[in-house]
């Protein structure tokens, strides 16, 4: 081939090949090329279902490409997610999984061969892999970190055979796309639920209001990155296994400790935990009279922030309004409410609304109590617990006097942030949303809540972003059924109609009374042309929601004028008059 005739091309390319092909040919040669051949003709249907095409099957490989990223990446998902059905079938020493490897890079093709680093890479990508999983390189990398609902881990530069430069590598998460998360650049930490040694369970949401307030004055360091509370406090009872923890939540540090009550005195613990290695970086021991226990909360968290990098201590004060002494009184009661409110039930949420009321009452210039109880009456009425009249006057009322009272308490402009979108105002709600996380930001509930307003604006791409640092720093978070709905939503404007459904099929797995969640998965289903799922799962509508009409959705569900008009063919597809 002559200078002239070589053409170059920009592709993202998949490698794929089987992990202990040697043995299996060994074991079994005739069963292994019928599986193989199976295999290859699944593998083959779904390159071309989503814009591909298979160059060459050689062996055990297959190597094909395509013109977006994106669709190497679903292409790739869907596969395992294929062949792992089809290998649940098999005795397991049978088993044929394929290690997969997605490059995007420059080839040089001829007729129908690509040759050139760009595929090269993807085959030593591809070597990276474990059975059934996918590795993606940089390049790959930069494409789909925010366009997919997927969770990656960094895997460093690797030296991979005749490629002169390391590659940056990737694993993408295979089960579920919280699980597993990238390790982040900045200094990350747990901090576990500490321990409550005093021997009366009462005590308990005073060591858990101990944890959270250590959390929040992590979280407002912006060189930290910090796991929210909820999904740290998903632990709490269960033995810990810190190197386990930092491997799930993606942190290199963990914090945890014990907290013994008796009188007017307070013993703290607390030990910081190289999450990798397991070693122990920090110790020491706390005893404080109770009325210190702000400044002793301050103290802890320099010392964190001191044992992991000295010069943080001396570029930022860690103390915030609302900490004084006198305040002890309205935190210990909003701290008693918080700890019911996150266990997330009809009752619970009843009794967290009533004592934050009684602090409202007692301590009217306290602002987290108005903008806790605030936040309170927007969530209860979002899951349907609330009374009928639905409480925004009362939750606005609220949330502006927590503002005047406190403008640095990112709850209160999380409050505001919603009561805007609720109103269809997106930019006054984004406004909102961004000011809490300018306040904290490692707010994932505000990413969460981000991500809804912009995706009820029909900017799908901009709200998955907003969704993955949501499920980041919150995997296990007791919201996190409104953000896969808000995933499912995002997948739905993108016209992905089962990408759309998984996430909404997850949205009321995880809590099947969410009525939002039904609905924007029936309107998925209806899309798709799924028949049989659809009548299922209306029916449940139906009875969730007896007298649901176009007419109620456009008046009460705040998709903005740009977005609304695609919702409401979906459901009146899925039979909604």
């Amino acid at each position: 081939m002559t200078a002239q005739g070589i053409k170059r091309k920009l592709a993202a390319i998949l490698s794929a090949d089987v992990k202990g092909y040697s043995r299996l040919m060994g074991e079994n040669e005739v069963a292994t090329l019928n599986t193989l051949s199976a295999y290859f003709q699944i593998m083959t249907t779904l390159v071309q279902k989503h814009q591909g095409k298979v160059l060459n099957i050689a062996g055990d490989n297959l190597l094909a490409d395509f013109e977006s990223v994106v669709d190497a990446v679903q292409c790739g998902m869907e596969i395992q997610k294929e062949l792992r059905s089809k290998n649940a079938e098999l005795a397991e020493d049978r088993r044929v999984e394929f290690r997969i490897g997605i490059n995007l890079g420059d080839v040089i093709r001829e007729g129908d061969s690509i040759y050139g680093d760009g595929v090269n890479i993807a085959e030593r990508v591809q070597s990276l892999a474990e059975g059934g999983g996918i590795c993606i390189s940089g390049t790959a990398y930069d494409q789909v970190e925010n366009k997919l609902g997927l969770g990656y881990k960094y895997l460093g530069e690797q030296a991979v055979k005749n490629i002169a430069k390391p590659v940056r590598v990737y694993r993408v998460t295979m089960a579920t796309p919280v699980a597993h998360f990238m390790t982040s650049e900045k200094p990350s930490i747990a901090v576990l639920p500490f321990v409550n040694m005093s021997g009366d369970p009462e005590q308990e949401y005073f060591s858990d209001g101990i944890t959270e307030d250590i959390i929040t004055a992590l979280s407002r360091l912006r060189w930290f990155f910090v796991i929210a509370r909820n999904s740290t406090f998903s632990y709490k009872g269960k033995a810990a296994d810190v190197k386990q923890i930092g491997r799930e939540l993606g942190v290199r540090y963990i914090l945890e400790g014990s907290i013994r009550k008796i009188g007017n005195r307070v013993r703290i613990t607390a030990q910081l935990i190289n999450a990798t290695t397991g070693a122990h970086l920090w110790a020491e021991r706390y005893d404080r009279e109770l009325n210190d226990i702000f400044a002793l909360q301050d103290e802890i968290t320099q010392s964190v922030t001191a044992a992991i990098e000295p010069k943080l201590v001396e570029a930022e004060s860690v103390h915030f309004q609302g900490r004084s002494p006198e305040n002890l009184d309205a935190w210990d009661l909003v701290m008693r409410a918080v700890a019911s409110f996150w266990r997330m039930t009809m009752a619970e949420s009843e009794a967290a609304i009533n004592m934050l009321r009684l602090a409202v009452q007692r301590y009217p210039n306290y602002a987290p109590a108005q903008s806790m109880l605030s936040f309170a009456l927007l969530v209860s009425d979002l899951v349907g617990w609330a009374p009928a009249g639905r409480p925004y006057q009362l939750a606005a009322e609220l949330a502006h006097r927590a503002a005047e009272l406190d403008d640095n308490d990112p709850w209160a402009h999380l409050a505001l942030g919603y009561l805007a979108f609720t109103a269809r105002q997106t930019d006054d709600a984004v406004r909102e949303f961004q000011r809490a996380l300018d306040l904290n930001p490692n707010f994932a509930t505000a990413y969460g809540y981000l991500g809804w307003a912009v995706v009820f604006d029909g900017r799908h791409e901009e709200a998955i972003g907003y969704f993955q640092q949501a499920f980041r720093m919150s995997p296990h978070d007791p919201l996190i059924a409104f953000f896969y709905a808000g995933m499912c939503a995002a997948h739905y404007f993108a016209r992905r109609f089962d990408e759309a459904i998984e996430w909404g099929r997850k949205s009321i797995q995880q809590r099947p009374g969410f009525i939002p969640g039904h609905r924007i998965l029936c309107a998925s289903l209806a899309q798709a042309g799924r028949t049989e799922e659809l009548r299922t799962a209306m029916a449940r509508v139906w009875e969730l929601q007896p007298d649901i009409t176009i007419a109620w959705l456009e008046e009460h569900v705040p998709y903005t004028p740009r977005a609304i008009a695609h919702y409401l063919d979906g459901m009146r597809k899925a039979g909604v008059k």
